[in-house]
Order: C-alpha cells, then sequence, then structure tokens
C-alpha cells in the first residue's frame, strides 16, 4: 500500500447536504443562499460575444489577448481611477484559482519564506492555498468593523511571510479594509500584499477602491467578472500590479498552461466595456440585501447591511451558527452558510448570499413572516 500523504479536509459547503431534509415541504421548495452563485442574467451582447468569437479553434494567450488586456486596462482607468498598462495585467481563470495557487509559485522563488497571512474572516481559499504550498495559514484578526488589524500581525510572522492576503470589500462580513495602510504595511515589511477585490463593484459605503490606487510596488490586485457581471460560468478573471510579481506570475502560469478559453476571453471584453448591467445589478443586490434584513427582523434578528459585497454576515440570536442554519431551514425552507465556514472567529454567526431572483427573496420573507 502507497503511504498517504495530505488528505483534503471535505469541502465545507458539502457539510450542509445532510441538512437539507430539515426544509419540509416548503411550497416553492428550498431556496439556497449558502453559495455565493449568480443566478441573473449578463448581458445579451456578453452571450453574443461568447458564441460568435471564433476563438474555440486555437489555443489562447495564457496572459490573455491583446484586446483582453486592453479592455481590463481601460476598465480600471474607468471605473478605478487608476492607470494600469496591459503589461502588467494577467488573466486568471477565475480567481479562485489564483488565490488558491498564488502561495504556491511564490513559494518556488522565495523558499525561505513559510507563512501566509490572511484575514481571520475570510473565504476558506486563502488558507487553503497556505496548506497546498506546504506553508504556514496565519490568520489576522480583524476589527469590530470586519476589517484587517494590520497591528494584530506577529512581527515573527511578518519575518516568515510569503505574501499577505486583503479582501475589500470582504467575504463574508463586507468589511472594507485600509488598502493605503495595507501597501504601507507590506512595503515597510517587504512582504507582497495580494488585494482580492472580486466584488468592488458592490461598494455601498463610499467610493469603490483598490490597492493600486497607492502604486504599484509590493502589491497585486485581483479581480473577477464571475459577481460583476454574472458570468461565474464562464471563468475570467484578472490580476495587475508590480510589474515584477505580475511578470514572474504570467511566466510561471504560461509554463503550467494556465489558459482563459477564448470565447471567455471574447465575452470578458464585452463584459468590460458596459457599465450599465453593472448598475442594475447593484440596484438588485442592495434591495434583496435590505428585504432579507426586513424578513430577519420580523423573526427578532438583526442584521446590518454590509459596507459592500452581497452577503448579510448575521449573528445568530443564540450565538450557535448551525441552529440558526437549522432554523432558517425550517422556518423558511432557506439554506444558509455556518459562519465556522469562513474562521473560528465567525462560529456565531451566518452568511446570507442574496442571489435568488427578486420573487424567491420575496417568498423567503414571507415565510418568516416579513
Amino acid at each position: 500500500m502507497i503511504p498517504a500523504g495530505f488528505e483534503p479536509p471535505p469541502y465545507p459547503y458539502d457539510r450542509l447536504d445532510a441538512l437539507l431534509p430539515l426544509a419540509g415541504d416548503h411550497e416553492g421548495g428550498l431556496v439556497d443562499l449558502s453559495i455565493g452563485t449568480p443566478n441573473d442574467p449578463p448581458p445579451a451582447a456578453v452571450i453574443r460575444a461568447l458564441s460568435r468569437s471564433g476563438a474555440e479553434r486555437g489555443y489562447p494567450p495564457s496572459i490573455g489577448t491583446p484586446i483582453f488586456r486592453e479592455a481590463v486596462s481601460h476598465w480600471f482607468d474607468r471605473r478605478l481611477g487608476v492607470d494600469v498598462e496591459p503589461g502588467h495585467l494577467a488573466a486568471a481563470v477565475g480567481t479562485k484559482e489564483f488565490v488558491a495557487g498564488a502561495p504556491h509559485w511564490l513559494r518556488l522563488r522565495y523558499p525561505d519564506k513559510d507563512t501566509v497571512l490572511y484575514p481571520a474572516i475570510s473565504y476558506p481559499s486563502y488558507a487553503m492555498g497556505a496548506t497546498f504550498a506546504g506553508c504556514r495559514a496565519v490568520p489576522v484578526p480583524v476589527d469590530d468593523q470586519w476589517r484587517i488589524d494590520l497591528t494584530a500581525i506577529d512581527p515573527e510572522d511578518a519575518s516568515r511571510a510569503l505574501m499577505l492576503w486583503v479582501n475589500t470589500p470582504g467575504n463574508p462580513a463586507g468589511g472594507l479594509d485600509d488598502l493605503e495602510a495595507a501597501a504601507a504595511w507590506g512595503r515597510a515589511n517587504g512582504v507582497p500584499v495580494f488585494s482580492d477585490e472580486c466584488y468592488v463593484e458592490f461598494t455601498w459605503d463610499g467610493s469603490r477602491r483598490t490597492i493600486l490606487e497607492h502604486g504599484l510596488e509590493g502589491v497585486v490586485a485581483v479581480h473577477s467578472l464571475s459577481k460583476r457581471s454574472n458570468l461565474a460560468g464562464v471563468r475570467v478573471g484578472f490580476y495587475a500590479g508590480d510589474p515584477d510579481l505580475v511578470h514572474y506570475l504570467r511566466e510561471v502560469r504560461k509554463h503550467a498552461g494556465f489558459m482563459v478559453p477564448g470565447p471567455a476571453q471574447a465575452a470578458a471584453v464585452a463584459a468590460l466595456a458596459d457599465d450599465v448591467h453593472v448598475e442594475e445589478q447593484r440596484g438588485r443586490y442592495l434591495s434583496r440585501l435590505q428585504r432579507m434584513a426586513e424578513a430577519f427582523s420580523a423573526i427578532g434578528v438583526e442584521s446590518s447591511l454590509p459596507s459592500g459585497g452581497f452577503y448579510l454576515w448575521t449573528r445568530s440570536p443564540e450565538g450557535d451558527s448551525w441552529a440558526f442554519v437549522e432554523r432558517l431551514l425550517r422556518e423558511g425552507g432557506v439554506l444558509v452558510s455556518p459562519g465556522e465556514f469562513y474562521g473560528e472567529a465567525g462560529s456565531e454567526h451566518v452568511r446570507v448570499a442574496v442571489v435568488a431572483d427578486d420573487a424567491k427573496i420575496e417568498m423567503i420573507a414571507r415565510r418568516l413572516g416579513a
């Protein structure tokens, strides 16, 4: 028998399957708000571009086609007010694979570093990426507004850090980190800072923001069209920033064969050029967040709207997230995620992804008495 090595833990969301029968026979069936899977349709022009590009015949450039990189550059300028040359950015197959794989690629370059720093309340892929790379996954505490607390980083951990992840707006809690401070901390400590900004178009408090506003040195911003344009199934993302870091990652990923399919890149070009559908989607998500907060209020659970993103991060009435998940299944026929999926510090909360259409959100609200 071959000796066993690494065994992956159960995928968090698979652990919810056993609870589904608790939803019973609610008229209209179960509504799944546990995963942030976009449900609304992308623009017709994007679908046309996807189906008519003719780009399926050949291998696409790993770094992204010239027209794709130009579209990303224009998007950075138009939506975020930063000037990023096409040569300082590249395509990613969505961004989850980039998040999970970046520590591995970086450790090849910096083998004397063995620590990945990431927010203590965050999506599981930051910690899992560290594990895949054979690194220490070290969570950084967050403050009472769910922002990463850079002052809490142990100097010993900083000296061993391969990278620091920040996430703004944050998943699951919607916090808005001080990205200027994060960039400055990284430069002062010689640690590359990777800023996951996939929810940037859904910033509710203040303007959209990117770490690239504070210079490219030592930082990389990571973006996705999955949420912005309801294209999660097409798998298009991109990263941009420090020319040296971006060049290194581009070249390594070429050798590894990471390529966004040509038709997907064509669809992304069409999506990045259109801001109208994004504004419409912003309106949908904000309305759904408000309606779900009202639904929780009807059962005596207060839930504040996030500063960004499309998740309600709600404290469980008795401080037991799994018990609240079960209650919502029984009373509302709705499945949400227990907060422990996003770190031990989240064990008293649940995450509610308001991705179902308006009719289903309204159905949940009625079931809960709102």
